[in-house]
């Protein structure tokens, strides 16, 4: 077989693993893209400069690394707490939440909301944008109907939500459920970076654009990255849409019945692409 045949199949054999683990999408830089579709060129003699006595040296091709998911390491210099000290710390932070009056979020809030769920290294953390009504009313987080989604979530990934933890950037509804303001989010995301120092959750899913832009520091959307790894603080990332993107699609938006599907397919791989890297085996649909 040819090296170009050789080539094509280690090609082949690297974008079908991509597309296990999740990617959905290659770049390819202009040089790289140069180079490989430039003519071949004819091959030198080169047999003068080595004397006919002498044989030439074999050449070592470098080994080819294939793409892999992110590895499950731990990373050096964190702090490894207790279960005492994850429950004390978290009830710490809830207790400055509820006494913080450093954005203008505190001014019409009923309750502040500052996350719930397992606090010990859990295999899943979700964290969205921000409190809703229902969210204000009882003080935790997505329990109106974007949280009826994501249960339908975790319950697809064979957790309960007492298994994972849930938070949100901001921990006080804003007005009108609108977009959490650059320095609302701002002043409420040290709170957040010590939840999840204290909890080391072993995967975060980012839930919606401003929770993705909070976390990985972009603003690049969530249409681009959704089911593409990233990593925050060493922890393994995946990005994907917000349950109330999905709600708004099955209310009558302006979306057809082929998006919706597609919106959901696309938030299901991403969660089977976590179930992989944890090493879960995907659920089978209980019949009904």
């Amino acid at each position: 077989m040819s090296e170009f045949a050789d080539i094509l199949t280690d090609l082949k054999d690297h974008i079908q693993l991509m597309k296990e683990m999740g990617q959905r999408t290659v770049e390819i830089s202009p040089e790289v893209w140069s180079a490989w579709t430039a003519p071949p060129r004819p091959a030198r003699q080169v047999q003068a400069a080595v004397p006919a006595q002498v044989a030439a040296p074999p050449v070592q091709a470098a080994p080819r690394q294939p793409f892999r998911a992110p590895t499950q390491t731990v990373s050096s210099g964190k702090k490894v707490y207790t279960p005492e000290e994850r429950v004390a710390g978290l009830a710490e932070i809830a207790k400055e939440i509820k006494a913080c009056s450093e954005c203008r979020l505190r001014e019409n809030r009923t309750h502040e909301v500052p996350g719930q769920g397992n606090p010990h290294n859990p295999d899943v953390m979700f964290i969205g944008e921000a409190p809703g009504a229902e969210e204000d009313a009882q003080g935790l987080a997505f329990v109106g109907a974007a949280g009826q989604f994501l249960t339908k979530m975790i319950t697809a990934m064979g957790y309960t939500r007492d298994q994972v933890f849930i938070a949100n950037i901001c921990k006080c509804r804003p007005p009108g459920n609108r977009t959490p303001a650059p320095d609302e989010m701002a002043t409420c995301f040290p709170f957040l970076k010590r939840q999840i120092a204290l909890i080391r959750p072993k995967t975060i899913v980012l839930l919606g654009g401003t929770a993705i832009k909070a976390i990985l520091n972009t603003q690049v959307g969530v249409t681009r990255l959704q089911g593409q790894w990233s990593r925050y603080e060493d922890i393994p990332v995946m990005p994907t849409y917000h349950p109330s993107y999905v709600i708004r699609f099955e209310r009558g938006g302006i979306s057809t019945a082929a998006e919706l599907k597609k919106v959901k397919r696309q938030i299901w791989d991403a969660l089977k692409s976590v179930l992989a890297y944890l090493g879960k085996p995907v659920p089978t649909p209980k019949k009904k």
